[in-house]
């Protein structure tokens, strides 16, 4: 674990282009989706927990170095969806993602989650966010071929907590 680790859960304003800034970093994902992940902060910060979106931020050395976004399910008695689990591109590989994962996960069972979804895409670039998922106890659920584009589907996955 690298030193000066921090760990939060609360955002706040520059929360918003940090989070920006680290998933456009990491390559995986289309400008949309940076987008989203800073629209996610924004709505945190503007309606606070009604926003239905949670947070965990690693820091290191004062800067963003990973973060999860997760919340509950609407309409179940207690699924969550983690919607964002996201690591700097020179800290991945080294066990980050699983100790976010883990502080997400506490927090979720804190809430009354007994279990929680993740979706990613089936495209070969993905590869090794299935590999992680399947390494850190979810198992696969469902395939939807040609969900994000012809030939680019999503995969979603479940692990009981």
């Amino acid at each position: 674990m690298p030193s000066g680790l921090s760990w939060r859960n609360a955002v706040a304003e520059p929360d918003i282009g940090s989070i920006r800034d680290l998933v456009a970093a990491t390559g995986f994902f289309t400008v949309e989706e940076v987008a989203i992940a800073a629209e996610l902060v924004e709505e945190r910060i503007a309606k606070g927990p009604a926003s239905g979106y949670e947070f965990v931020l690693a820091e290191e050395c004062g800067q963003l170095a990973a973060y999860a976004c997760f919340g509950p399910i609407a309409g179940t008695e207690s699924a969550f969806d983690l919607y964002w689990i996201a690591v700097g591109p020179g800290r991945q590989g080294g066990g980050l993602g699983r100790q976010l994962l883990a502080r997400a996960e506490d927090a979720m069972r804190a809430m009354g989650a007994s279990r929680h979804y993740a979706e990613t895409s089936s495209s070969e670039r993905y590869a090794p966010t299935r590999a992680f998922y399947a390494r850190t106890g979810f198992r696969e659920v469902a395939v939807i071929p040609d969900f994000y584009r012809p030939g680019d589907g999503k995969v979603v996955y479940e692990k009981v907590l």
